[in-house]
């Protein structure tokens, strides 16, 4: 006699959730299931209307319409502290919501019982061993005593999530929770949803990486146009998810992966990023995409930097269009074609909606004023013709020019990003990983617009992502323990780009513990 199984508890039940801005419809009758201990991958262009969804769940914001059922019970959340209260935890995309400066990693990871969760009169070892305990729960290892501001994008990432986990959560939400996080850090931060799977908890996971969404979820909905459109579940046809996103399908860009006979515009010699690392040279030739990379923390950023003279090499020459090159400062190398678009777009390239010039016309043409205009006199002609072209370029969804920059999505304000630097004349650019947080749509626009851009210029990239790399690249080098090694070969999937790095990690070990022997 056969049994029937027990039927799965539902954690959370969205049904018909709308939700507008203006004229704007974000939401148009949404509806979402996500059971407990099941983890339901959440995917979606930017601009399909995640973010609000996850701001409603989250009591960011409220529905106009739509019901929200929290294991069984109808609920609205006034307040963010309201859903927490109720059991919902939410990992938000943007680090700088992830914690508050000024205050110590300890009192970071502590926050939600320090605001009331808790003992009210805590002493500062009482927050340190609760915080060491917080800590891991996701084996998260940091000073303690640094500061929140201190702490790179990925740092505060990962405090975020290790508060969330903390919580107890019934409904866990992560919006992007691995957009700054290696590779490494990335499978630990897996290696604990699984477990907190295993103990019942919902998880609902937004990412545009779809080898993440592959290794972590049970299955995946679509979100275009404010609606659930499509459902898929595990083993999930990432070709018809990613065709159902965006209403279109997407061609694999696969390059030559051939170095050219350009010559040479570009090159680094006997480099050491740090003291004791061991020396590596590096040539970037004209019309060539390069892309480096490596786990957090391996020098990838830090090479970038130091050709846009933000710091200097321990060791080592640099040399552009065959003459030396030593940048004192973002200044000089704007004025010699060497541009650079780093890792936190918010906090490094976009002004604040509140400052006058703060549109995208005014934020493209921000580096270049001395330039365009040397007598000091503005032309907004100029600065809205550069925004027009770049709106239709690269595809950039907005009404005009003189949008702000906050009433744009993710994935075009990072097009908004490269606009700037491809404004003016460009001998190198240096890009820190400029698809993190950007839809597969957005993201085969920029690329386009990267390789589009290439004659008379090299660009080399830094990201976490191999699957970026391949799409992107001519050629691939891999950086670890601050030094660079390069591919073998043209690689034609990403599973032997995955095995060829791989390959290089093992064997750039032997040759790191032969240096420092």
């Amino acid at each position: 006699m056969s049994t029937s199984s027990p039927p799965k508890k539902i954690a959370v039940s969205v049904t018909g959730l709308e939700k507008s801005f203006g004229p704007t419809r974000a939401l148009a009758g949404a509806d979402l299931v996500v059971e407990a201990g099941e983890i339901v991958a959440l995917m979606g262009a930017n601009g399909a209307g995640k973010s609000t969804l996850v701001k409603i769940l989250s009591g960011s914001i409220s529905a106009d319409a739509g019901t929200i059922l929290l294991n069984g019970k109808q609920v609205s959340f006034a307040s963010p502290a309201e859903a927490q209260a109720a059991g919902v935890a939410t990992v938000h995309q943007a680090t700088d919501q992830a914690g508050a400066a000024g205050l110590t990693v300890a009192e970071n990871l502590t926050l939600n019982e320090l605001c009331g969760t808790g003992s009210f009169f805590v002493s500062p070892r009482s927050t340190r061993k609760r915080a060491a305990q917080i800590a891991a729960l996701i084996d998260l290892d940091l000073p303690l005593d640094r500061d929140f501001i201190d702490l790179r994008p990925a740092e505060r990432q990962l405090i975020a999530i290790a508060r969330a986990v903390a919580s107890k959560a019934s409904v866990l939400i992560l919006d992007e929770p691995t957009s700054s996080l290696s590779s490494t850090e990335a499978e630990r931060l897996f290696s604990v949803l699984r477990r907190l799977k295993a103990s019942g908890i919902a998880i609902l996971y937004i990412s545009h990486r779809t080898g993440d969404l592959a290794a972590i979820a049970d299955r995946a909905v679509v979100l275009r146009g404010g609606k659930v459109v499509a459902s898929f579940a595990k083993p999930i046809d990432f070709s018809a998810a990613v065709a159902a996103m965006i209403g279109r399908t997407l061609d694999a860009a696969l390059h030559d992966g051939m170095v050219s006979s350009a010559p040479i515009l570009a090159s680094v010699k006997r480099a050491r990023l740090i003291p004791g690392s061991r020396p590596f040279d590096l040539d970037l030739r004209s019309g060539e995409v390069v892309a480096i990379t490596g786990t957090l923390g391996s020098g990838k950023s830090r090479l970038l930097r130091a050709l846009f003279g933000l710091e200097q090499l321990a060791e080592g020459s640099f040399t552009l269009d065959g003459k030396p090159w030593l940048s004192n400062g973002p200044a000089r190398s704007i004025d010699n074609g060497v541009f650079m678009v780093a890792e936190d777009r918010w906090a490094s390239s976009l002004l604040p909606p509140e400052i006058p010039g703060a549109s995208i016309a005014g934020t493209i043409a921000l580096p270049h004023l001395p330039r365009w205009f040397p007598l000091g006199l503005l032309r907004e002609t100029r600065e809205r013709l550069a925004a027009s072209d770049a709106i239709s370029r690269l595809g950039i969804k907005a009404r005009g020019p003189d949008d702000t920059l906050d009433q744009l999505s993710g994935g075009n304000q990072q097009k908004v990003v490269l606009a700037r630097w491809q404004a003016a004349p460009c001998r190198l650019l240096l890009l820190d990983e400029p698809f993190q947080g950007v839809d597969v749509g957005a993201r085969a626009d920029l690329i386009a617009a990267i390789r589009n851009s290439q004659s008379g210029s090299a660009t080399l990239i830094a990201t976490s992502d191999t699957e970026e790399a391949l799409e992107v690249a001519d050629r691939i080098l891999v950086m670890r323990d601050h030094s660079l090694y390069e591919a073998d070969g043209h690689h034609e999937s990403l599973a032997a780009v995955i095995g060829s790095v791989e390959s290089i990690e093992t064997r750039a070990a032997g040759i790191q513990d032969k240096h420092h022997d």
